[in-house]
């Protein structure tokens, strides 16, 4: 689990000798599926035209994240990635994705 580093945007001066300017947290626990509300959107912008289907949303830890990504791509049989907390999915998968995503007890908006 790496540590996520938050940065005091703004700041422009403190006299404080022992401020330190980044603040390691942790990541936060994993939302039950039935708890979670996954976003599925389909784009072709800043792609050179390749659609790309994305599943944003997800609250959890990165390594559940993968695992998640991990069973659309097998389950769809493509290619994708995981990049900035979201599922980039290769091609147009949204109604495949999301029977997916329901048998597996997530909620979709």
């Amino acid at each position: 689990m790496k540590p996520k580093k938050i940065t005091l945007d703004g700041l422009v001066y403190s006299t404080n000798k022992d401020l330190k300017l980044t603040e390691d947290i942790e990541d936060t626990n994993t939302l039950l599926p039935v708890k979670q509300k996954l976003h599925l959107r389909y784009e072709t912008k800043h792609r050179a035209g390749k659609p790309v289907t994305i599943v944003a949303g997800f609250v959890g830890k990165t390594e559940d994240l993968e695992t998640l990504s991990k069973l659309l791509k097998t389950k769809c049989g493509i290619g994708g990635t995981v990049k900035d907390g979201e599922i980039l999915l290769q091609g147009d998968v949204r109604e495949r994705a999301k029977k997916i995503l329901t048998d597996a007890g997530f909620g979709l908006k």
